[in-house]
């Protein structure tokens, strides 16, 4: 697959190429058209010269935010440059130009511009401004005929800019000073007023404030004794739910309950603590007493007992001392929660009052407080601002100036000559190929073959010369031995033997060919005879130099016979009949039966005829003549009709009843056209020059006379020549 499309790509190639070979001559006037077009243009141009001044631009940093901490700049404008570029190139900067060179004076006495106006469009038309990439540098190129005029409008360009964006800048600056303190003095008066307001509040509602130009809340005294009295109300409030818990939890046990739990019960009792401990160990001895086998009548256990009794009614009664004091505590708590609580009502009822009273005041003052930052922080910038505005700006700086130039920058000869010869190149094989596609003539045999579905006979190369005019080896034989030997291969029958040459228009070629035809015919060991049928514009005589006094025209109109009419020439088995004096009616001389009679005659002393006619479609005579012989060879010039008359050719032949035999690619350009080279590349390969003594025996016989010759034939043909 790869190697079908690498052939078919080198195809296309090779036919392109075909295409500028054919069309060179063109190519090559249009080119040189083009290039010399381009030089007379470059050379009768005037010369300018071109003089910059390079300069750096900033953007405008005096826009005055009083209230933006970032400062005063504006940020990058990405627009900026391209604005001043527009800037530069307007009236307000090119009018003082042009007043302060007297430009309008000096061009209109050059040029003949009138008023300032003009002036200034052939200035703008002058000056190109370019950026520095990734600069703040700009070019101001002036283009001009006289160099110095050029270095002084960029030099002025440049100054007027600068003064101009300077002037501009101060007058900002100014304006933007002016404009910030007026913003001050209107915030004064208004912080003033505020202040004013917020007192008068103040004094109308008895409302302390100890700092009024703070942003101090003033209840936040009150607010923190309150915030005091609840935390002491939640304090007390869970001191008599511990205390309630405690009371309620022991009156629910037992003395003897509370003895053994009193460590568990976080009683703090320093009595029952310290009685505790001597009451276990004496219930602990008394056990120890009975277990040892001693009676409860026994001193000992006794006065064990009796020391247990005292100590467990010491702490009974310490129990409900306890118990007593505990209700107590615990009344006394609730007391004081009593009182804290109303405590912390009145407080909480005494503030809801002052807030009520003094909101008016808190937003007044919280009004005054922002405006008086705002009025300090708008003081603050203005002062800034004024220090700053008092330092030198300079918002353009000229950092090369323009100076005369001594080369001129335009017309650049190189470069136009390179683009002249670029587009010449361009524009001539465009142009060739766009006449290729309106060509619609007959290029390649595929072309005619598919147009006509009849064979091509032969190529016959460009400038073929008279082969009768030739030497015997002569190359350019050899496309007609081609055409031989294909008309032999596809004839029917050897009995097809008249023939006629048409052709669409005149000057194709085909009495050429035809004589050339029948010479190699002749050659070739045929007896061979040319008929020149074409009555109106004859020619055969002429190439064989002969008189046109007898022939066709005689046979056809008079009682004269064939031996009359037909010579004998200088090329041996060649036998040639004129066309004789032109008739009134050749048409009607053409399609008589006098015109059959020679026919079969000519058929009977002859191996092959050739009929020589007008192109068919000019007139009838080769529609006349087609339909009586008995093959018809259509001769098409390579390059010169469309095809649309070849079909034309075809169908008028077809209309009479002409068996076309095939068609001759005349005068094609093989040395352009690589198309057909294989055709004419093996002439001296094919081509035997004759020695001495060859001569066949039918030359031979043809130096006996014509008639002599043409009556032996049938018994020739057993021998080869065909």
């Amino acid at each position: 697959m790869s190697q079908e499309n690498s052939g078919e790509a080198k195809l296309h190639f090779l036919d392109y190429w075909r295409v500028i070979k054919i069309r060179l001559p063109l190519i090559l006037l249009v080119f040189l058209l083009v290039v010399i077009t381009a030089w007379v243009v470059t050379y009768f141009l005037p010369k300018q010269y071109a003089s910059s001044v390079t300069m750096q631009i900033k953007q405008n940093d005096t826009y005055l935010r009083v209230f933006d901490d970032r400062g005063g700049g504006q940020g990058f404008d990405p627009r900026f440059i391209t604005t001043q570029f527009e800037i530069i190139q307007r009236k307000e900067i090119l009018y003082p130009v042009i007043e302060s060179l007297g430009l309008e004076q000096k061009w209109k006495k050059l040029y003949g511009t009138a008023g300032k106006e003009q002036a200034f469009f052939r200035l703008r038309k002058m000056i190109d401004v370019r950026e520095i990439r990734n600069t703040e540098l700009i070019q101001i190129v002036v283009m001009s005929q006289d160099p110095q005029e050029a270095a002084d409008i960029a030099n002025r360009i440049a100054e007027e800019y600068r003064d101009r964006r300077v002037s501009e800048q101060q007058k900002l600056v100014s304006s933007s000073l002016f404009q910030l303190q007026e913003e001050v003095a209107k915030q004064s008066r208004k912080v003033d007023e505020l202040r004013a307001e917020a007192q008068r509040i103040r004094v109308e509602n008895q409302i302390q404030d100890l700092n009024p130009d703070s942003v101090e809340d003033p209840m936040q005294a009150a607010n923190e004794v309150l915030l005091s009295v609840e935390q002491q109300v939640s304090a007390e409030r869970l001191k008599v739910s511990s205390l309630r818990a405690k009371y309620e939890q022991i009156s629910r046990l037992t003395d003897d309950q509370i003895m053994r739990s009193i460590t568990t019960l976080d009683v703090q009792d320093p009595t029952i603590q310290q009685m505790l401990p001597q009451f276990q160990e004496v219930s602990s001895e008394e056990a120890r007493v009975l277990n040892s086998g001693l009676g409860p009548n026994h001193p000992t256990v006794k006065s064990i007992r009796a020391k247990k009794a005292v100590m467990e009614n010491q702490l009974a009664a310490q129990i409900s001392s306890l118990r007593a004091s505990m209700e107590a505590n615990l009344l006394i708590a609730e007391e004081s929660l009593k009182e804290l609580e109303k405590r912390l009502k009145e407080s909480q009822s005494e503030q809801q009052v002052s807030k009520t009273r003094a909101s008016g005041y808190y937003e007044a003052k919280n009004n005054y407080i922002q405006a008086k930052r705002l009025l300090e922080a708008a003081e603050l910038r203005l002062s800034t601002e004024a220090m700053q505005r008092t330092m030198p700006q300079d918002p353009a700086t000229i950092w090369e100036r323009a100076e005369p130039s001594n080369i001129p920058a335009s017309p650049r000869i190189l470069l136009n000559m390179i683009l002249g010869v670029v587009v010449g190149i361009g524009f001539a094989v465009g142009l060739a190929f766009f006449i290729e596609y309106l060509d619609t003539s007959v290029k390649t045999m595929e072309e005619v073959e598919t147009l006509l579905q009849v064979p091509v006979l032969s190529v016959i190369p460009k400038d073929i010369s008279l082969l009768i005019r030739q030497p015997d080896d002569h190359p350019d034989a050899e496309a007609y031995r081609i055409m031989r030997t294909n008309i032999e291969f596809n004839r029917k029958s050897p009995s097809a033997s008249t023939i006629t040459l048409v052709s669409g228009g005149a000057g194709e070629g085909k009495s050429t060919t035809l004589n050339n035809l029948a010479y190699t015919f002749a050659k070739g060991g045929y007896t061979t005879l040319i008929v020149d049928a074409d009555l109106r514009r004859p020619s055969q005589h002429t190439i064989f130099g002969v008189q046109n006094s007898m022939g066709l025209s005689d046979f056809l109109t008079k009682e004269v016979s064939l031996e009359d009419t037909v010579h004998a020439t200088q090329v041996d088995n060649l036998y040639l009949m004129t066309s004789g004096e032109m008739p009134r009616d050749a048409v009607g001389v053409l399609n008589s039966q006098r015109m059959l009679d020679l026919i079969k005659e000519v058929k009977g002393r002859f191996d092959i005829a050739f009929f020589d006619s007008p192109p068919i479609l000019g007139v009838s005579d080769a529609s006349v003549l087609s339909s009586e012989m008995d093959l018809t060879i259509i001769v098409v010039q390579h390059r010169r009709f469309p095809k649309s008359m070849l079909q034309r050719v075809k169908q008028a032949v077809e209309n009479v009843g002409g068996n076309i035999l095939g068609v001759v690619l005349n005068n094609v350009d093989v040395r352009h056209d690589q198309y057909y080279e294989y055709y004419t590349s093996y002439y001296n390969y094919y081509h035997k020059p004759a020695g001495k003594g060859s001569k066949s025996k039918a030359d031979a016989q043809a130096k006996k006379g014509p008639l002599l010759a043409a009556s032996t034939k049938k018994s020739d043909t057993n021998e080869g020549e065909y």
